[in-house]
């Protein structure tokens, strides 16, 4: 298992977010640590910030901030990465994304996942879910 954690889209995203500046100052602190994320957090980050973030940033802006992000440990989307977000999804009754992501975490080794989007102290197939922004 390793120290790190994996960081979830949603908490990423908040690090480019000029409407809410304290969980900016707070997700770009984060940005300075050693973490994991996936390709599926790489692939959500580009459309959110570029096509949900208001006011968006520009494509080849956030183009430069993944390639920066992908520099970290990225899980790969793999055929048996998808088989077992898919249990998991059913089993934790998380919808199929989350559980990808949960499942990213899991085969990354990590033990935290830092999240907005899932429950607070709830462990999920050995990773424990944390708000930062808490």
């Amino acid at each position: 298992m390793t120290g790190r954690p994996f960081i979830d889209t949603n908490v990423l995203v908040y690090a480019f977010d000029h409407t809410a500046p304290d969980k900016r100052a707070r997700a770009a602190g984060l940005l300075r640590r050693d973490f994991v994320i996936s390709a599926q957090v790489l692939s959500e980050l580009y459309v959110t910030l570029t096509r949900k973030l208001t006011p968006p940033v520009a494509p080849a802006d956030t183009a430069a901030i993944v390639a920066e992000l992908a520099h970290q440990d990225v899980v790969p989307v793999t055929a048996t990465l998808v088989q077992s977000a898919i249990a998991t999804a059913r089993t934790a009754q998380l919808s199929y994304w989350d559980a990808l992501i949960v499942e990213a975490a899991v085969a990354a080794g990590c033990t935290t996942l830092l999240s907005e989007d899932l429950n607070p102290g709830q462990v999920i197939t050995g990773v424990r879910i944390e708000n930062p922004f808490r």
